[in-house]
């Protein structure tokens, strides 16, 4: 599959600058919570730590979840004129790596396709 390369149009401050990650089979407590990202689930760990998850990822319960495949909640913080490569994207989001090999989650609607 060809590399999929995108330019920032729009910057973006990371918001949790302490990813976590989660793991295949962890059972995790869903918070209800307001957001602009539909598609995502404000999950949180035995540790009481939290983040959001995308809903795809997860098997949804009443008010708990399992997660189905590893996760990590990292976001990059992108500048105006960056490229970045696109890994995946997912509910308005994509999944990146910077030139210097950093990685993670930007909202979608902060970059262009190329």
């Amino acid at each position: 599959m060809k590399k999929q390369h995108c330019l920032v149009i729009k910057e973006y401050k990371a918001a949790y600058p302490d990813p976590l990650i989660f793991t295949k089979g962890e059972i995790l407590k869903i918070e209800k919570k307001e957001s602009e990202w539909s598609g995502w689930v404000w999950c949180i760990n035995e540790l009481g730590k939290g983040r959001w998850i995308p809903e795809n990822y997860l098997e949804i319960y009443k008010d708990t979840c399992k997660v189905l495949q590893d996760y990590e909640a990292t976001e990059l913080t992108v500048k105006i004129g960056e490229k970045l490569e696109i890994e995946k994207i997912e509910s308005d989001w994509i999944w990146a790596t910077d030139k210097e090999g950093k990685h993670g989650w930007v909202p979608l609607k902060c970059i262009q396709i190329l």
